[in-house]
């Protein structure tokens, strides 16, 4: 029989602190193990290396305690600056980039190119196994042609018809090509590139694709990583739970506005697809993945049914 330690022996309180976490986070291992994860990348959140390391390393954990985690990632500040190093114009109807041929082969090269691939270097980099694809690849994700916007003509100030060019919304998500890397050990990473059924090549909002292929998945959690905190109320405050019901409530007091109507949307058609809960979080925050599935306190704000 082992003998008690004194004082002097005792174990380092930073080591016991880290066995504790573990311990608090056993059970929601258990739970999750064999879910599926789908994970949204924001192009805000990519900007800072260290907060790209930490991000690295919490998809390859949840990989490593048997979570199945697809990754989609977006890209909009890159392309935007690969435009204009080009010299071509970028011009947004509703919160969506119009996008003739031009701009959707530049978008294709920065999204399928190099940004995909640099998120399978740090998810490599932290000892998992990735593979970048985009919705074009295996017939993925099957696009249609976004209907066009209405919007201020920027000389005359009058309301227009404006086509929005090569913007795609998903109408398919063939999840064969996901399965097959998630049961081979390896986290797909997918770039918000879709096919239409004319051939065309599409540029599809990530958040979009991140939840057309989160509900086909019947996720268990689909995370929007973004620059902010998640919803806040009118005194600033994090709102951490939320239902369809909820929402429209906040829609209509004014509490919810701009960019973040567009995620909460879909979230809410996500969870109403088959998800089980979709959260937003501000991916600029060490861990903030872990801290939301892995603890008591969550991090962000959470959509549910």
């Amino acid at each position: 029989m082992r003998a008690r330690m004194d004082n002097k022996h005792a174990p380092d309180p930073a080591l016991l602190a880290k066995a504790e976490t573990l311990v608090e986070a056993l059970p929601y291992m258990q739970r999750y193990a064999g879910k599926t994860f789908v994970v949204k990348y924001g192009g805000h959140a990519m900007g800072d290396p260290e907060a790209a390391r930490d991000f690295a390393e919490d998809v390859v954990l949840m990989k490593a305690v048997g979570i199945n985690v697809v990754v989609v990632h977006g890209g909009g500040p890159q392309i935007g600056a690969m435009l204009k190093k080009l010299g071509v114009e970028s011009r947004f109807v509703n919160g969506l980039r119009v996008t003739d041929a031009e701009t959707a082969h530049i978008a294709e090269m920065v999204l399928a190119g190099s940004i995909n691939k640099e998120i399978v270097g740090w998810i490599s980099g932290a000892g998992g196994r990735a593979v970048g694809i985009s919705g074009k690849d295996g017939g993925l994700v099957l696009c249609e042609k976004v209907g066009g916007s209405r919007a201020p003509d920027p000389n005359s100030g009058i309301e227009r018809h404006v086509d929005l060019g090569f913007v795609g919304d998903p109408v398919k998500v063939d999840r064969r090509i996901l399965d097959t890397l998630s049961g081979d050990g390896i986290i797909p990473v997918v770039a918000p590139v879709g096919i239409g059924a004319d051939g065309h090549t599409y540029n599809v909002n990530a958040d979009t694709m991140a939840g057309a292929i989160a509900a086909e998945l019947g996720a268990s959690r689909f995370f929007l990583l973004t620059d902010v905190a998640g919803v806040l109320d009118k005194e600033g405050q994090l709102l951490t739970d939320l239902d369809p019901q909820a929402i429209r409530g906040l829609q209509e007091d004014g509490t919810i506005s701009g960019g973040m109507i567009p995620k909460l949307e879909t979230c809410v058609k996500a969870v109403e697809g088959g998800v089980d809960a979709a959260v937003i979080l501000d991916g600029r925050v060490p861990h903030a993945m872990l801290l939301e599935i892995f603890t008591d306190r969550g991090a962000g704000t959470l959509v549910r049914r």
